[in-house]
């Protein structure tokens, strides 16, 4: 008889597991049983960060308005280094949360957006889009988009030395499916003064009717259960809709079909005690068989959103591959 090959085991330190126990204890007392999100509550606990316009280990940031009858702006982080030439990329970034959680002046969000500046270094745009169940799919989509057309408009609110033409969607878990989507739409349409050339999809949040392996393996996961993404979805879809719509099952019967389009590189990542794995490693296949740039990266021993956490050392190793990717993308450019 052959021998198994042994599975990894789940090891957190316990910093981050107080973490996610009190993120799970509380998304899953905001949410209702009658589909709606205790707003007060979330609010209350949601420590939020304020802009910084003077320079904090380097990076400066300030808030831009879009569109304040919905509610959407962005924060713009700046960095203090710069490529040899004196200009840089930038990185346009929605949260995750579900699409019903969190913001980017979130604490968790505004501290990770900041290791980004830095570490790149990039301009990093992060977004606030609407919430779900308030406002269903595809209010977020449009939010994106607009924010694109916004910067497009007007260059001013940037930095002098960010550089339009090398512009990277990122995102993680639903902010991810956000970016997909958005860099969909661009694709189809286009956006003058504005060129997307990469796109970082860190554990998209995708899904569908299907129970995959890893969903039946990992159901109870922390933040990522499977009652918990079947409420969330539930919450962003359109009413009457199934977890097979485009939006969710984007690799599935109803997906876009990308072959034709100018889709931007892609970088994905995967934790291997993410329930949602199989999903994302079909989105970076899908992408391929399309023929598209894609590269995979998976982390074995992590779950679903562990880079937000600091104390995880591949927190930081995950930040340097978005880096290394981000700087052989524009290498590449022709």
């Amino acid at each position: 008889m052959g021998s198994q090959t042994p599975q990894p085991n789940l090891t957190l330190p316990f910093k981050t597991r107080v973490a996610l126990s009190f993120l799970s204890a509380v998304t899953d007392f905001a949410r209702r049983s009658d589909g709606t999100i205790n707003r007060g509550f979330m609010n209350f606990l949601d420590y939020k960060s304020q802009p910084k316009a003077k320079s904090v280990n380097g990076v400066s940031t300030k808030d831009v308005t879009v569109d304040a009858n919905r509610n959407l702006w962005f924060r713009v982080f700046t960095p203090s280094a710069s490529s040899d030439n004196g200009v840089v990329p930038i990185v346009i970034f929605f949260h995750g949360g579900g699409f019903a959680f969190l913001s980017p002046d979130s604490y968790v969000y505004d501290a990770v957006c900041r290791r980004f500046c830095r570490r790149i270094p990039a301009v990093v745009v992060s977004v606030n889009y609407r919430l779900a169940p308030e406002h269903r799919c595809p209010s977020q989509y449009d939010d994106g988009e607009d924010v694109l057309k916004f910067l497009a408009e007007n260059p001013a609110v940037l930095p002098e030395n960010a550089d339009l033409s090398k512009c990277f969607l990122a995102g993680d878990s639903a902010g991810a499916n956000l970016a997909h989507h958005v860099a969909v739409r661009v694709a189809k349409s286009g956006i003058r003064k504005v060129r997307v050339v990469g796109l970082v999809s860190i554990q998209p949040w995708f899904g569908g009717e299907e129970r995959t392996a890893a969903e039946v393996r990992l159901e109870g996961a922390p933040t990522v259960s499977t009652a918990r993404t079947d409420w969330l979805w539930k919450a962003f879809l359109p009413d009457g809709s199934d977890r097979d719509h485009w939006a969710v099952n984007v690799s599935g019967a109803n997906s876009e079909d990308l072959s034709g389009l100018d889709y931007p590189d892609s970088l994905v990542f995967v934790g291997g005690f993410d329930p949602l794995q199989d999903w994302q490693r079909r989105y970076y296949e899908w992408l391929r068989k399309s023929g598209k740039n894609a590269e995979l990266i998976e982390y074995e021993t992590m779950i679903h959103a562990f880079y937000i956490f600091p104390e995880l050392p591949e927190s930081s190793q995950l930040i340097s591959q978005v880096k290394d990717f981000i700087t052989n993308t524009i290498s590449n450019l022709n």
